[in-house]
């Protein structure tokens, strides 16, 4: 398998992406979202920072992975640093890059750099996106880690401060697709993913996160997701339509009071995210 390293950190094209009422008020009702100011279409969620990035991130991604590789690609890292909420009428300017290439047993992960921007130029969002190649080997690392966002190890088998379930619609891929804009056919067809080994459909690794969010901005954020300010993931582990999860929310711990840490596990109690990590303004 080939690689462009040329363009290791090499921003793509800017994207524009234009928030409206409609399309935040889709996205809160594909995810599941039920805070007010979200289905109001207000504030988007803090999952909606994804819509903007997607295009970018794709573009970087194929013009860097040469040939059929991204077939069957996951989504296995994300870490976004929120420093604006999106709101009603904001036109958005979004750019990406591949910044690492990291070799793993059975793939190869490729780590992608994202940055979305108001039309004055300032930060609205910015983070790490990593895809997952499966069965793609032979790659040497290239780049510089990313941001750490492990569970400390004093809160591993400790009792989390709330737990939430949330039931996964049998159409919630479809309508997160609808809404989102990712119609990759991991997602939609479930032959398809069987033929590529996966247990049938599975549910959007960002959809997962945004009904997460949910939970964290209830819990964590007294309702308010403006104070949500960097929201981190490990997939682990796919998620099916009809399946409950739930997430486990562990409280901070000394000096860091304001970095929540979670999982999610499913019905088996197997954890579908792994050292998830939520800090607070």
């Amino acid at each position: 398998m080939s690689f462009d390293l040329s363009l290791i950190g090499r921003w793509s094209q800017e994207f524009e992406h234009h928030a409206d009422t409609d399309r935040i008020k889709a996205y809160a009702e594909a995810t599941n979202d039920d805070n007010p100011q979200h289905t109001a279409g207000t504030i988007a969620p803090p999952g909606y920072a994804s819509i903007p990035s997607l295009a970018p991130i794709l573009a970087a991604v194929r013009a860097f992975v040469a040939g059929e590789a991204l077939t069957g690609s996951v989504h296995s890292d994300q870490d976004t640093c929120l420093f604006r909420p999106i709101v009603p009428g904001m036109t958005l300017h979004t750019r990406a890059a591949v910044v690492g290439l990291v070799p793993a047993r059975s793939g190869t992960e490729v780590q992608v750099k994202c940055q979305t921007r108001d039309v004055a130029g300032d930060l609205v969002n910015e983070g790490y996106s990593t895809l997952f190649l499966r069965g793609v080997t032979g790659a040497q690392a290239i780049g510089q880690a990313l941001p750490d966002h492990h569970m400390p190890a004093e809160l591993r088998g400790t009792a989390p401060m709330a737990s939430v379930a949330s039931v996964i619609a049998d159409d919630q891929t479809f309508r997160y697709a609808a809404a989102s804009g990712d119609h990759t056919r991991i997602h939609l067809d479930a032959v398809y993913a069987a033929s590529l080994g996966l247990p049938g459909i599975i549910l959007h690794g960002l959809c997962t996160m945004a009904i997460v969010s949910g939970a964290l901005v209830a819990h964590a954020c007294r309702g308010d997701s403006t104070r949500l300010r960097r929201l981190a993931v490990h997939f682990s582990r796919p998620v099916l339509p009809g399946q409950q999860i739930t997430t486990r929310i562990f409280a901070p711990i000394p000096p860091r009071d304001r970095t929540y840490t979670f999982t999610v596990v499913n019905p088996a109690g197997k954890a579908v995210i792994q050292d998830g990590l939520a800090e607070i303004s």
